[in-house]
Parts: C-alpha cells; sequence; structure tokens
C-alpha cells in the first residue's frame, strides 16, 4: 500500500520478530522443562559418556541444550509438511483447554508457601516488553493467510476472534489468581503459582508446555512464509522464493528462520529476547496501521475492505505502537526506525517496480487539496512570499539560461514549471512524449520542476496563453520568466505579452544573455542597480537575496549602486543606502558613483564590466498606452542594453510588499 520501499522496511522487521519469536516460545518452554527435570541433561551426558567437564558445560547450559533439540524437532516437523505440523495444534489446543479447566476448578493453593519479602520491583515498561510477545500469537493465522482457502472471510474473524478469546482468557486468569492468592508478594516469588493453584498441577505444565509449542510452532510456519513473500515481490534474492511439494511449502526460508530461532535460543533468556522481539513486532504493527489508516482517509476507490476500520483508529493505533517504543527503550526506538530507513533508502536505490499500484500517489493527492484549499482561504503574507515561476524556455537545450535562472531562484522552496510550446497538430502521445524527454532532461541536470508543452499555433501566441490560463487555485504563477526577442516583426507581439503579464499582475523577468552563453556563478558578483519605482526594488531584493541562498550563488558578491547627478551628494545617499542595508540585514555593499554620460545606460554598462549577473529594473505599460507605443519602449530599451553582461530586466506587477520581506524584525 506503501510501495515496494515501505513494504520491504515492514515486511524485512516482520519476519524477524517472527523467526525470533521461535526462540522466544521454545526457551519458556526449555526453562519450564529445565525446573521440572533439572538433572536431566547431566543423566543423559553421562548415560553417552561424556567427559566430567563436557557434562558440567552441558547443565550449566541446560535450557539452549533442551531449547536446541526442541527447534531441530519442530524444524523437521515444518520442513516435513505444514498440514502435518497444523493437525498437531489441534492435539494441543485439546491439552491447553484441559489445563484451564484445571486451573478453574482449582482454589486456594495445595502447598504451605512461605512469605517472601520482595525488595526490588520491575516498573511496568520493562515488564511490558518482556510479555507483549506473548500475545502476539494471533498473527500466526495471518501470516499463513496464503494457505487459507477464503483469506477475505477468515482474516478478519479469526483474527478478531483470537484477540478477543485471548483477552478474555488472559484477564479470567488474572482475576481468578487474584481472589485465591492475596498477597502479591507471593506472586511474585513464586511464578509458578497457577501450578499450586489448579486442581492438576501437572496439567499446567503441560498447558504451558503445549501453550509453548503451538506458538513456536505457529512463529515457525510463518516466519519462512513472509520470508517467501518478500523474495517473490523482489524484495530478496529470489532463492527464497522457491516452494517444495504440493502445499508449496519453503524449505529455504525455513532453514533461515530455524537460524535466526537457533541465535535466539543461544542467548538463553526470556528477559533479553523479549524486548527485541517487542520493538520488531511494535515497528511492523506501527507500520501497518499507518498504511490501513492512510488507505482509509485517502478514499482510493480501489480500497474496498470487507472488514473497515475508521482511518482514526488505524492511526490511534499506530501512535500506540511507536508511544510503546518510545517507553521501553528510546534508544532502540531509534535503532529500529534506523534500520527501516535503511531498507527504505536500498529498495529505492534498486528501483525495483512492483507488480500492484500503491497508495503513494494518493496521498500526495490528499496531501495537496488540503494545502490547496488551506492556502486558498488564507490572505498571502509577503513574510511567507516565494516565487512561483512560470519559464517560458522552449527546448531547454536551447536556452538553458533561463531555466538555470529560474531554478537558482526557486532553489527547490518555491514553484518552478518549465514550459514550451509546439507547433499545432502535434498528438497527445507525441505531446506527452517531448514532455517525458524535457523531464528526464532536468533530472539529469538536478533541475526540480514541472513540465508544460503546449500546443499552439506561434511560440508568443502560446506564451500568452499560458500566462492566462496556467496554474490551479492559489497556486499560479506570481512570476514570468523570458529570454528576450530580438526579431522586430516580433516586438509588438511581445510588448502585448509584457502588457498581458503586467494586467494579470504577474511580475515579469526578461533575461538577456549578454556577452556569456550562459550565466556563470562562478565570477561571484552580482549588480543591483538602484533606481527606478520602489516596487521593482523591493522585487529585485527579494530575487537576488534567493539568488544568494543557492547554494551555487552562496558566496556571491551583491554591489547595490546607483548613480547621482551631483557629486555633492554622494555621501548623503551612500549613507542612506548603507542604513538600508543595515536595516533589513542584507549582506550586501553600497556603492554610489557620479554620472558621467548623457546617457546613463552607458554608465551601467561601464561600471558594471564584468559582473556575473545584472538586476536592472524597467517601467510598465502606461495607463492607456498602446501596444504601438510600449514597442516602441520595448525596442529602445533593447538598443540601450545591449553590451551588457548577463541582465535580468524585472518588471514588478504583483499586489506584494516586497519591502515587508525585509522590514520584519
Amino acid at each position: 500500500s506503501l510501495g515496494i520501499e515501505a513494504g520491504a522496511a515492514v515486511g524485512v522487521p516482520l519476519f524477524f520478530p517472527q523467526a525470533l519469536g521461535i526462540s522466544f516460545y521454545v526457551a519458556g518452554f526449555s526453562e519450564s522443562l529445565a525446573s521440572e527435570f533439572p538433572n536431566a541433561v547431566a543423566a543423559a551426558a553421562h548415560a553417552l559418556g561424556f567427559s566430567e567437564p563436557a557434562v558440567e558445560l552441558l547443565s550449566a547450559y541446560q535450557t539452549q541444550v533442551f531449547g536446541t533439540v526442541t527447534l531441530l524437532l519442530l524444524t523437521a516437523l515444518a520442513y516435513t509438511s505444514a498440514d502435518l505440523a497444523l493437525r498437531a495444534q489441534f492435539v494441543i489446543m485439546a491439552i491447553i483447554v484441559c489445563s484451564l479447566a484445571s486451573y478453574f476448578l482449582g482454589g486456594q493453593p495445595t502447598v504451605e508457601l512461605a512469605p517472601v519479602e520482595i525488595t526490588k520491583r520491575a516498573t511496568f515498561w520493562p515488564v511490558f516488553a518482556v510479555i507483549f510477545p506473548a500475545v502476539t500469537g494471533i498473527e500466526a493465522g495471518i501470516a499463513m493467510s496464503g494457505d487459507l482457502k477464503d483469506p477475505a472471510h477468515s482474516l478478519p474473524r479469526g483474527t478478531m476472534g483470537a484477540v478477543l478469546l485471548g483477552y478474555v482468557i488472559y484477564v479470567l486468569i488474572v482475576v481468578f489468581l487474584s481472589c485465591v492468592v492475596s498477597d502479591r508478594d507471593l506472586l511474585i516469588a513464586y511464578p509458578m503459582m497457577i501450578r499450586h493453584v489448579a486442581r492438576w498441577g501437572r496439567l499446567i505444565v503441560l498447558g504451558i508446555w503445549a501453550a509453548s509449542l503451538s506458538s513456536a510452532m505457529g512463529a515457525l510456519l510463518g516466519a519462512p512464509r513472509t520470508l517467501q513473500a518478500l523474495a517473490r515481490d523482489k524484495v530478496i534474492p529470489a532463492v527464497f522464493a522457491k516452494g517444495f511439494g504440493k502445499g508449496n511449502d519453503p524449505r529455504v526460508a525455513t532453514g533461515t528462520a530455524f537460524l535466526v530461532g537457533l541465535a535466539g535460543i543461544l542467548l538463553g533468556d526470556l528477559n533479553k529476547i523479549g524486548p527485541i522481539l517487542s520493538m520488531f513486532f511494535l515497528t511492523s504493527y506501527g507500520l501497518l496501521n499507518v498504511s490501513a489508516g492512510l488507505e482509509e482517509l485517502t478514499g482510493v476507490p480501489s480500497w474496498r475492505p470487507k472488514f473497515r476500520v475508521p482511518w482514526a483508529v488505524s492511526l490511534l493505533g499506530a501512535f500506540g505502537c511507536f508511544a510503546a517504543m518510545f517507553m521501553i527503550n528510546a534508544g532502540a526506538t531509534f535503532i529500529a526506525a534506523f534500520v527501516a530507513a535503511g531498507i527504505y533508502a536500498l529498495m529505492e536505490r534498486r528501483s525495483l517496480r512492483a507488480r500492484w499500484g500503491d497508495m503513494r500517489s494518493a496521498l500526495l493527492m490528499l496531501i495537496a487539496r488540503f494545502s490547496i484549499h488551506a492556502l486558498a482561504r488564507r490572505r498571502l503574507d509577503e513574510r511567507t512570499w516565494k516565487p512561483i515561476i512560470l519559464v517560458l524556455s522552449g527546448s531547454p537545450t536551447g536556452r538553458w539560461h533561463l531555466i538555470d535562472l529560474a531554478s537558482a531562484l526557486s532553489q527547490d522552496r518555491g514553484f518552478l514549471t518549465v514550459a514550451a510550446i509546439v507547433p499545432e497538430g502535434i498528438d497527445r502521445e507525441r505531446t506527452e512524449s517531448i514532455s517525458r524527454s524535457v523531464g528526464d532532461y532536468l533530472r539529469k541536470r538536478d533541475v526540480s520542476a514541472l513540465v508544460k508543452v503546449h500546443p499552439a499555433a506561434t511560440p508568443l501566441e502560446g506564451a500568452e496563453t499560458l500566462v492566462n490560463t496556467y496554474g490551479y487555485g492559489p497556486i499560479a504563477p506570481n512570476t514570468i520568466v523570458l529570454g528576450i526577442t530580438e526579431r522586430p516583426e516580433n516586438y509588438l507581439q511581445f510588448s502585448q505579452l509584457v502588457s498581458t503579464v503586467n494586467r494579470r499582475q504577474q511580475n515579469l523577468v526578461l533575461v538577456r544573455e549578454g556577452d556569456k552563453e550562459a550565466l556563470d556563478a562562478g565570477d561571484k558578483r552580482v549588480d543591483l542597480w538602484w533606481y527606478g519605482t520602489q516596487q521593482n526594488l523591493g522585487f529585485m531584493l527579494a530575487l537576488a537575496y534567493l539568488l544568494r541562498r543557492n547554494p551555487h550563488w552562496g558566496e556571491t558578491e551583491l554591489i547595490l549602486k546607483t548613480i547621482v547627478d551631483d557629486p555633492a551628494k554622494r555621501q548623503e545617499t551612500r549613507e542612506r543606502l548603507e542604513g538600508f542595508i543595515e536595516k533589513v540585514r542584507l549582506r550586501a555593499e553600497a556603492r554610489v558613483l557620479t554620472r558621467e554620460s548623457e546617457d546613463i545606460f552607458a554608465d551601467i554598462r561601464r561600471l558594471s564590466k564584468g559582473a556575473d549577473l545584472v538586476f536592472l529594473g524597467m517601467r510598465a505599460p502606461k495607463e492607456r498606452e498602446g501596444a504601438e507605443e510600449y514597442r516602441k519602449y520595448y525596442e529602445d530599451l533593447l538598443d540601450r542594453t545591449k553590451g551588457l553582461p548577463p541582465a535580468a530586466l524585472v518588471l514588478a506587477a504583483e499586489r506584494t510588499n516586497f519591502y515587508a520581506i525585509f522590514e520584519q524584525p
């Protein structure tokens, strides 16, 4: 549901607790067996002729010896036939029922128990960590869902039935025990108190053995099938996917589960195995709850379970799992998170393709829907202004300098769309192919952008259509990036495009390549000419600041330049400009220069020589100014900016106080 990467991050940790669960249940059985027959291993070793040191060593590790032998026998049974192992469960179930009957027919302890003073008591969470794996046996049916005739029918009923029945029995055991044994210290001092309470104590021991072996067998049957499923999805090597016999038994995976279980048994202590198991189980359960909750929340049509759970319940369950992990051991929780994240990253690097669809696109759509509606209800705050850029570049290879500058300004924090106009008549399939090619090219150049390919009769007509229509709700371009056109026959239509952008209250950045083929961040210098309207100046400051936050432009020298006619005003103007720079906490240098030419652009060309980028303001079309008149201004602007280094001609039309970005405390 969450994708093959997240599925692996859940599935691999799920296999390990199932496999370690084998050792947990076998260790419980072995400890009980060792307490009943404390000298059995020594007697067997003597009978087999072992030396005295070997007998002492085996006696010291009696629990591990019992566990290893038990695991070998159970594995042989599971390896031979899963059907035979499942039939054995009915005998085990009968023993457990008799054991419970013996317990509830009992009463006061049948032996005299001496009172014991308890000096040290465990806190809640360490005990929870040890006990929790004991209630995960309900997973046995889930892990074997592939062997069920009708999983959709059986799993919900069987799982919920197991949970509820198990809960009722556990609570009744506790309540009954508290009624017949009032001294709590006795319950701590004598772990096998239920044997003394029961009418037939031996049946309690048999019941413990049966329950332990039943759970161990369930884990030994379930864990290999989880591993087999992961292999079939190509998450792990295909050798684990191989099945044998009529039941397609996963014998290779069973051998792997045996080795993991054996490693756990050799630890030899339930108190060591329990917390490790709890972390793995809680990680898996938490992520499974997240998956189910998000599927229900997104409401995709393909999510049609017969057994529905409200999304809030699933997400609350996930929170409970993760909270319990932190309460048990915060350090181990972070380790579990890193392991899951590492598996996810590994799967992502392998770029596997799943055989099924996942819910990630639906989840992203849900987040986008919520965000867009929330943005539409809020008034724009200048303090959080970000550029939403539509760059009309055409082919990326032809005008890369436009995309390069737009990407540096958006720096993966705003929105960037690269648009290309193609001739009318191109079919949809060809348009989509061009879009994919442009997208692949941008990704190779590490540019994060959307791609829009629009058919039109002419590039300028297509550009005007996009300016008028592109965007969705509040996520509409607030800044248009264009390259200049130097074809006289296009001046009039281009001027109309500029007027359209201005009328729609969108900012415009006209990029002129200048003397260099592309913008080069290596020279580390940007000139911002301080003249023109306040709105243009504020917008240019915002662009220069965003540009310098880009890693490739981080060390760029930003120089705010202005020209005065009277040399006597240089000092006063510089102090005012430096005061502004200090007030707004902008890392920049102020330079005030004296006018030397009648044409101010001649001075700008001379004084900006060698700059990597020059910011200049341009005027907006005047009220009632016709396209022909503005065409003359544009033609004059092109002529006067010839010979400049790469330049951005800026026209701010958005109803945003850009100075407020810098005036915030």
